[in-house]
């Protein structure tokens, strides 16, 4: 209870705990060895502390008290330990002071942190009058304070942890230092302390380990079904192995294993440096020892097993379709379901897989009754000698020829298909007045056009004349090089419509067969190289013309005109003329105007000097302001393969020097919209060939 305290020279302490360290903490010297005490600050315990009893305590203090009391000195009881307070303590402590005249009491916790402050600063209060007087808060109130306070604190701590580690491989030395001058990390370690913004720094690093490693699991647990599929595809292969071992052993034998596994020498694999490997895709092998690997590899076993009765099911399904007496060509699949379909059918399968399984069925024996009924055609010949040519059968004639035919069963086979039925008897009227390949029903199939493709594959074209004629060279049915010349946008902007009709290989079908497409859209002058129509890498085989106004139509004439003038004077080397097409396009406005009747008519005169086909959108049965339809391409590419053809017989002809002592060759030329050709060229080679022959008349 002194209030004068002499210790020359002595250092202050401020906690035991700096005792034998004093060089690692501030030193403070008491001044001038002298120290005046200002106040007091009397503690009393409020725990159940061991072997202690806490009345004694109380009246310890009391004497105490009234020691204190008599240096007329300002006095605070500070109950400490509150956070593991007896109610009882607590209680009787405030009766003591309350017995005292003007003694404050503050409830504390120095674990928790709670009303240390408070304690010091109500005694400096008491020293000082002219500060403020603070208010005194009990302990579960400044808990909670201090709790909201510490809460958001941590909040925005851990806020800023986030921002800043982003890795799990960050250390807190060097995470430490990047925080320190942040406010959110000082308030944080005013607070709790450092050791635990570096627990919590540490929580955060666990978790982004445990997040990677599990972004890692499931990229490999995806990729496991594609490493199944592609090693272990066939069911008989692992149906009958039992235990997960025997398909590791099965897996590692196959040659591509190590491109879908790889095998550590440590594991587990989240435990080792493979997981922040992340250019290595492939996966752990120990991975298939757990328990998601396992559940994917019962899932691949049963989707074989699956698959191979659903193919069991389809195969089932078309052998009953095949010889079930209740399929016939054209019977709807409502009318046919009941007789074919049973439970086991449903149970693996959708209605829509018997569907289109049914549909295909459908397909192949109506194609074949119609083959069948076509041969029945032809064996009652003599019913169609007596028809008018060019005329539509009666229909008693039509009912003469039902009835004769009606007891047929390849007539009956078309039962449900009556208008196709009638539809080939037409047709075949027609083949019979008019026997063309383009008539034929047996085309592309009949001999004509087989002998066509014949004649185009089977001749050759001797290299001088390849020389002569560079349209000819190397010229393939199955590529076709087409031009497309038009001002202002219109050829690039046809070009571009067109390629959104191809495949992804620039590929489009004609008459059913596959071809390469090549497009070349010129805009500007033709007499330049960029703009020429042949190139050394690019042969064309047709021009496809287009105008919208009476500048682009002067153009075209003039571009072509430019490029014919190029080949003129060369009569060694003259090309044989190029296919033109000339089409309208894109006329904005009133489709009735003059101005598109105008435009129409100068095409037409146009076409008919350049001798090319014309386009007209309106007879074409298209809307004017549109491109040019889907349909004209394919007729414009039709055209341009047919000229192709006649120039590659032409050609092969004329190479001729000697006819095989046992050919009867006969030759048809047609002379086709072009620039005048010398068919001497081609026709006095042949005739002067020994054993040729001209007919009468030729």
């Amino acid at each position: 209870a002194a209030t004068k305290l002499a210790s020359a020279e002595k250092l202050m302490y401020f906690c035991t705990d700096q005792l034998g360290l004093e060089q690692d903490f501030e030193q403070k010297q008491m001044p001038d060895g002298k120290l005046l005490v200002d106040g007091f600050l009397l503690c009393v315990d409020v725990s159940r502390g061991m072997n202690r009893n806490f009345d004694e305590q109380l009246k310890f203090v009391s004497n105490l008290y009234n020691q204190l009391a008599k240096t007329k000195k300002p006095m605070v009881v500070v109950l400490t330990k509150c956070d593991e307070g007896v109610e009882r303590y607590i209680r009787d402590a405030h009766a003591f002071a309350l017995g005292k005249k003007n003694l404050q009491v503050v409830e504390t916790s120095a674990r928790s942190n709670v009303n240390v402050d408070l304690a010091f600063g109500t005694l400096v209060q008491l020293v000082d009058r002219s500060r403020g007087k603070a208010k005194i808060i009990p302990y579960f109130e400044a808990l909670k304070q201090q709790s909201q306070q510490i809460a958001a604190a941590k909040d925005k701590y851990e806020w800023l942890v986030s921002r800043i580690v982003k890795s799990h491989n960050e250390t807190w030395a060097g995470v430490g230092r990047k925080m320190q001058p942040a406010p959110e990390y000082q308030d944080y370690v005013y607070l709790e302390g450092t050791q635990k913004a570096k627990k919590l720094f540490l929580q955060h690093i666990h978790r982004l380990k445990q997040e990677h490693i599990e972004r890692r699991r499931k990229a490999y647990l995806a990729l496991l079904p594609q490493a199944f599929d592609a090693l272990i595809p066939d069911l008989d292969e692992i149906d009958h192995l039992v235990g997960l071992g025997k398909v590791e052993k099965l897996l590692e034998s196959k040659p591509d294993f190590l491109q879908w596994f790889v095998v550590l020498e440590e594991t587990p694999w989240d435990a080792t440096s493979h997981v922040d490997n992340v250019e290595n895709e492939r996966i752990p092998f120990d991975l298939l020892e757990t328990p998601p690997a396992e559940q994917l590899y019962e899932a691949h076993l049963e989707k074989l097993r699956n698959e191979r009765k659903r193919a069991e099911m389809r195969r089932a399904f078309r052998d009953n379709l095949e010889t079930s007496p209740f399929v016939t060509p054209g019977k709807p699949w409502e009318e046919a379901r009941s007789f074919i379909m049973n439970e086991d059918f449903y149970l693996w399968l959708d209605e829509s897989v018997y569907v289109d399984i049914y549909g295909k069925h459908q397909k192949q024996i109506i194609d074949k009754a119609k083959e069948d009924f076509q041969e029945l055609l032809l064996e009652y010949s003599e019913l169609f000698y007596e028809l008018e040519l060019d005329a539509k059968p009666s229909k008693e004639k039509m009912g003469v020829i039902q009835e004769v035919l009606g007891e047929e069963q390849r007539f009956k086979a078309l039962q449900k298909l009556q208008a196709e039925r009638d539809a080939l008897i037409l047709k075949h009227i027609h083949f019979v007045y008019h026997p063309t390949k383009e008539t034929c029903p047996s085309c592309p199939g009949c001999v004509d056009s087989r002998m066509e493709q014949l004649l185009g594959t089977r001749f050759t074209r001797p290299s001088e004349r390849n020389q002569k004629n560079p349209l000819l060279d190397s010229t393939s049915v199955d590529r076709i090089n087409l031009v497309i010349l038009g001002k202002d946008g219109l050829a690039r902007e046809l070009a571009n419509e067109i390629r959104a009709l191809c495949t992804n290989d620039d590929k489009y079908v004609v008459e059913g067969k596959m071809y390469e497409l090549a497009l070349r859209p010129i805009e500007g002058n033709v007499r330049l190289p960029v703009n020429a129509f042949q190139t050394p890498t690019f042969q064309p085989h047709g021009c496809l013309c287009l105008y919208n106004s009476k500048e682009s139509l002067s153009y075209v004439v003039e571009s072509i005109e430019k490029s014919r003038e190029g080949t003129m004077g060369r009569r060694d080397n003259h090309p044989a003329p190029l296919p033109l097409t000339l089409a309208l396009v894109n006329k904005r406005g009133d489709a009735s105007g003059e101005t598109l009747q105008s435009l129409i008519q100068q095409g037409q005169q146009i076409a008919s000097k350049l001798q090319c086909v014309f386009l007209d959108p309106a007879a074409a049965g298209i809307g004017y302001g549109r491109n040019i339809n889907e349909r004209q391409v394919g007729q414009v590419l039709k055209a341009l393969l047919d000229s192709k053809r006649n120039l590659n017989l032409v050609g092969s002809a004329s190479g001729l020097k000697e006819l095989p002592p046992d050919v009867d060759l006969r030759i048809v030329m047609c002379l086709m919209c072009g620039d005048p050709f010398d068919a001497e060229d081609v026709l006095l080679p042949l005739l002067q060939a020994p054993g040729a022959r001209a007919a009468p008349g030729g």
